[in-house]
């Protein structure tokens, strides 16, 4: 679950034995939306997504993250189509062509877990399904630049270069996401750093061995810009355009990233 904010950083280092634990709660994480991505298919609801999602989360001895966070009322953000992030479950039916974002986090002995996939309904549009293959490309490309001794923008450059890397036809750019971005993670969700998407590199803290972050871009078809719903929580795209969403939460270690939300 992406967050955004401003103020003067604190950059917590985990130890070995901490980042076990967080690979634990990661564990969880991944093996609950790898039941989600075989679950979501045509005339399933968000809603049952996510009854599916809190029932993995709970069997597995852990909290839903998000349940209750700041009054969400869920244990997944299910954000369909043009939703780029937060969307609430409810009962409408997925239907074919279309695409979700699914952001999943739990609790385990204290320490959080966070992850995101964008899996497609049914038979998708080509350029849909390629908006998704670069947005998880740039994720994967944020991650390889997560290497103790560089900066925090290295990552945000890593995830934008891969991005621009993949114009669209007619050499239209595919939208990075501003206003929401990836975070430390460990007995918070949300910790420092605030993580971007974009941007120069070598500039920022210096990564150090122990520190845990969620990288997630979000890219969209089309402009960038947003809004959010009265509902406080939903945010679209203002120009009606799909989105895709991906998040793994990782450690900086002496050899390199480990990702702790892998199955």
């Amino acid at each position: 679950m992406p967050v955004f904010r401003k103020r003067q950083m604190r950059i917590e280092r985990k130890t070995p034995e901490q980042i076990e634990k967080m690979r634990r709660a990661g564990a969880v994480v991944a093996n609950t939306l790898e039941l989600l991505r075989e679950a979501a298919k045509p005339g399933v609801t968000t809603a049952d997504l996510d009854s599916i999602a809190e029932r993995s989360i709970r069997a597995a001895g852990a909290i839903p993250s998000f349940k209750g966070y700041h009054g969400f009322p869920a244990s997944i953000c299910a954000s369909v189509n043009d939703v780029v992030v937060h969307g609430i479950p409810d009962e409408t039916p997925l239907r074919d062509g279309d695409i979700i974002s699914i952001d999943c986090g739990a609790i385990l002995d204290g320490w959080h877990g966070d992850s995101a996939v964008t899996v497609p309904i049914g038979t998708v549009r080509p350029e849909v399904l390629e908006l998704s293959r670069v947005c998880e490309q740039s994720m994967w490309a944020g991650i390889e630049a997560a290497v103790a001794g560089g900066r925090l923008t290295d990552i945000s450059h890593a995830v934008e270069k891969s991005i621009r890397a993949n114009p669209l036809p007619g050499g239209a750019k595919y939208g990075i996401v501003e206003d929401y971005g990836g975070h430390g993670i460990g007995t918070e969700m949300h910790q420092d750093p605030h993580v971007l998407n974009y941007g120069p590199g070598g500039r920022g803290p210096r990564l150090e061995v122990g520190v845990c972050l969620a990288i997630e871009p979000m890219v969209t078809l089309g402009k960038p810009d947003t809004y959010t719903l009265p509902d406080e929580w939903t945010v679209k795209t203002t120009a009606g355009g799909h989105a895709a969403h991906w998040e793994h939460s990782i450690a900086i270690t002496e050899n390199g990233p480990v990702v702790l939300t892998r199955p």
